[in-house]
């Protein structure tokens, strides 16, 4: 079965690597720098734990080459950390117990490694402390998250489904047509178990949530009980009344200052049309609109950013994911975020993914074992190293370039994608107060090529701009030293 996220990785990945790839010519370009044009501040990069973690979660060498900037080596070779510092950890909603003769239905296409435990197995007794909890659940996915914490990472805590028993048909995997399944009863009983969760991890692993987002892409209608993931459709209406439970929840628990993240909808669009649903009341209570980003080259991104900004909210590309293992269709996609939509935060949904292209790492789905890198690893790394959480988040003018300063280190960041045929890009800084003449490192991934994020000091600044030199289909950052504002 050919599920969402496949599609929408041929769709947008189609896009770079066809109409923009096949380019006959590409003329040379001027990028201007523009402090002025800043975003605040970068929270960081990420992944989601989830189905990779639940396989590969209790690997250090993993957790290094995610979550740290470290040379790590994999497959007898040196690869460069990505240094993410987002963790976000996957609820899940599955268990294998009988409750009162009942048993949860799975569907017969989602494979083992994508049925994550939840905690709260046995709807007869709310008590975390009771026996109807059962806190030995999901043990590689929780090994993970704290081995991300213990190397600096934030966390988010998110569901895709609230666990089997809230269910009408008992299926995490979604209802027979697609509609709603989360049973009316239980809005109370999935933020209990949300909050009791993000008060065992800061109690008893070591992990304080920064943030909860209790759904999943909740307006879409492609969850079905014979899907390949766990998914619950949940109107607007009804998340409503989750988020409120939520926040009641979470304070029952203490935990005030966890803030609220909503809708995780499956792109800009939908992310704008389910905010705007909201009245003031249920607006009140979230701090931070998820987006993700499977739309690709599509939708509003700027009128999603204007939706959030007005409102007085952090705005994160939450989960974003493409089947084109070269990296440019990510890079691409990227930069047009950084020009439109301005997030503070950007995560990867699955870093290791069976599916050839879809992950940086390549892994089996029968035997479950790690394979191959994809060039897509190196691509991110020339992003995820370089613009650090803490650096301003500052405007390149150009759909196609990420720029960012780091104002204590005196660095400016720049990182640009080239789709098309060799050209060279011109960097102006001429709005800087300071670029002094020198040299310039840089780095670059041509996954035609033989660059794997290869550094190179060829390169000098000259009257406050640099000229790169792009090969066709290629990714590059550029760092500055000694820049001021």
């Amino acid at each position: 079965m050919v599920t969402r996220r496949t599609v929408l990785g041929a769709a947008s990945a189609g896009v770079v690597g066809g109409a923009l790839l096949g380019d006959a010519a590409r003329a040379d370009a001027t990028i201007t720098v523009d402090p002025a044009a800043a975003y605040g501040s970068w929270q960081g990069w990420g992944t989601s734990l989830a189905w990779w973690a639940n396989v590969f979660g209790d690997r250090d060498d993993f957790a290094d080459l995610f979550f740290t900037t470290k040379s790590v080596t994999y497959n007898g070779a040196a690869r460069p950390g990505l240094g993410l510092t987002i963790a976000r950890y996957n609820l899940g909603a599955s268990s294998w117990n009988d409750v009162a003769g009942e048993r949860m239905v799975a569907s017969p296409n989602i494979p083992r490694f994508k049925q994550i435990e939840g905690f709260w197995q046995d709807w007869r007794n709310p008590d975390p402390a009771s026996t109807a909890w059962n806190w030995n659940a999901d043990a590689k996915q929780r090994t993970a998250l704290v081995k991300a914490t213990q190397r600096g990472a934030i966390s988010e805590l998110f569901a895709n489904s609230p666990m089997w028993w809230m269910c009408l048909n008992h299926n995490p995997s979604g209802a027979a047509d697609g509609g709603l399944n989360l049973q009316s009863w239980n809005h109370t009983q999935h933020a209990a178990h949300l909050a009791a969760v993000a008060r065992r991890a800061r109690d008893s692993w070591g992990v304080t949530f920064r943030t909860v987002d209790p759904f999943n892409e909740p307006s879409s209608n492609w969850w079905r009980a014979d899907g390949t993931q766990e998914g619950c459709y949940i109107g607007a209406s009804t998340q409503g009344s989750v988020l409120a439970q939520l926040r009641a929840e979470l304070n029952r628990q203490g935990l005030t200052g966890v803030t609220i993240s909503a809708s995780d909808e499956t792109n800009y669009d939908v992310a704008r049309s389910t905010f705007a649903s909201f009245d003031a009341t249920t607006r009140g209570l979230i701090g931070q609109v998820n987006a993700h980003g499977y739309g690709g080259s599509g939708g509003r991104r700027d009128l999603l950013f204007n939706d959030v900004r007005a409102a007085g909210k952090v705005l994160w590309n939450s989960e974003t994911g493409d089947g084109d293992g070269t990296g440019l269709t990510l890079a691409a996609n990227l930069c047009l975020d950084w020009r439109w939509l301005h997030p503070t935060a950007w995560v990867y949904w699955q870093v290791m993914d069976p599916t050839a292209g879809w992950g940086t790492i390549r892994y089996d789905a029968g035997s479950l074992t790690a394979g191959a890198v994809e060039t897509k690893f190196y691509v991110l790394a020339q992003f995820t190293r370089h613009i650090r959480p803490g650096m301003r988040i500052i405007d390149t003018g150009a759909g196609n370039a990420a720029a960012a300063y780091d104002p204590s280190a005196r660095r400016l960041a720049v990182v640009a994608v080239n789709t098309g045929a060799a050209q060279t890009l011109t960097f102006d800084l001429s709005r800087f107060a300071q670029a002094p003449d020198g040299t310039v490192t840089r780095w670059s991934t041509v996954p035609s090529g033989t660059d794997r994020y290869t550094g190179r000091t060829d390169l000098q600044m000259t009257g406050k701009s640099v000229r790169v030199p792009f090969p066709a289909a290629s990714v590059q950052t550029v760092q500055i030293d000694g820049v001021t504002i």
